[in-house]
């Protein structure tokens, strides 16, 4: 008898993300459980377990998938799990911790495509603003435009302090340059809005945090993203269904990508990792920057496809 696929779920938080249980299960794994409130020091031991009771060949049909809410502790359990292995027993590992991973790839995979086809441009150079980015999208999002060559800053309403960690912690962990600006006044945020080009707003779901003022501010933007699908929208004007449509009271040619065009993106992507480990002869180790060449891939196979 075959053996099941079976995919080991390491959550810090109270409890697993109904998502990515249906993710997992429509890619394939049979047998997905949940371990919940994992600290980082546990993970060894329940990698280990994992791979020590299913021999050479089970090893093959067993993945690890980090989730919780906490984009750098992720990266960590993901970096522990893989310390904690060596051949032949190796299983594949995944982290997305509340779906950022994939989210922020999906979201400036989107970005870098509509500056290319609107543009004419690439993130390389561009001055980024994240909103709403102490959260864990924001920062990965963050990430993932520095490492493509642009100037981001990091903006949180809670004042320029709590930005300047922000950056500060993620940059040091990921090794790339970030900045932080306040976000906390409609004055602190217009200021940093009018040196921007691209938008990326990650705050919570239903706050606007980019008013139709505030776009009349930005005149050098050209992309502008929203990953908030809840009304209001988090950035006036952008719809959610949009795929870098132009964006009404802002610069010429500014176009604005919504929420469920980055999820459609997002899901693409998550589901192709997913299957990946699963048909997958070697193990492999994803992160957001996996994820980030599978979100690239798919837009790109969209974009070949004959018009009509």
């Amino acid at each position: 008898m075959e053996r099941p696929y079976i995919l080991h779920l390491l959550t810090p938080g109270h409890q697993a993300s109904p998502f990515d249980v249906n993710m997992a299960a429509d890619a394939g794994y049979q047998v997905i459980t949940p371990y919940t409130d994992v600290g980082l020091d546990q993970v060894t031991a329940l990698t280990q377990d994992a791979i020590f009771s299913r021999g050479p060949k089970g090893v093959a049909r067993t993945g690890i998938f980090v989730g919780g809410r906490d984009a750098l502790l992720a990266a960590d359990m993901l970096e522990r799990a893989k310390a904690a292995m060596f051949k032949p027993f190796v299983v594949s590992l995944m982290a997305d911790p509340s779906g950022a991973y994939t989210t922020a790839a999906a979201m400036v995979a989107c970005v870098e495509a509509a500056l290319q086809r609107h543009h004419a441009a690439a993130l390389s150079g561009q001055q980024v603003l994240v909103v709403g980015g102490t959260g864990p999208v924001g920062r990965i999002a963050a990430v993932l435009a520095a490492q493509a060559g642009a100037n981001v800053r990091i903006a949180s309403h809670s004042g320029l302090a709590a930005a300047q960690k922000a950056a500060a912690d993620t940059g040091a962990r990921f090794g790339v340059e970030l900045h932080g600006t306040s976000g906390a006044s409609s004055a602190e945020l217009r200021d940093a809005l009018a040196q921007t080009g691209v938008v990326l707003a990650c705050a919570a779901a239903g706050v606007q945090v980019v008013s139709a003022g505030d776009l009349a501010i930005a005149r050098q933007l050209k992309v502008a993203a929203d990953v908030n699908a809840v009304p209001p929208e988090g950035i006036a004007g952008v719809g959610v269904m949009d795929d870098a449509e132009p964006l009404a009271g802002a610069a010429a040619g500014a176009v604005g990508i919504g929420a469920l065009a980055i999820g459609n993106v997002k899901y693409q992507t998550q589901h192709r990792l997913l299957l990946s480990m699963v048909g997958a002869e070697k193990a492999l180790v994803l992160s957001f920057h996996e994820a980030f060449a599978a979100a690239r891939a798919y837009l790109a196979e969209q974009a070949a496809k004959p018009v009509g």
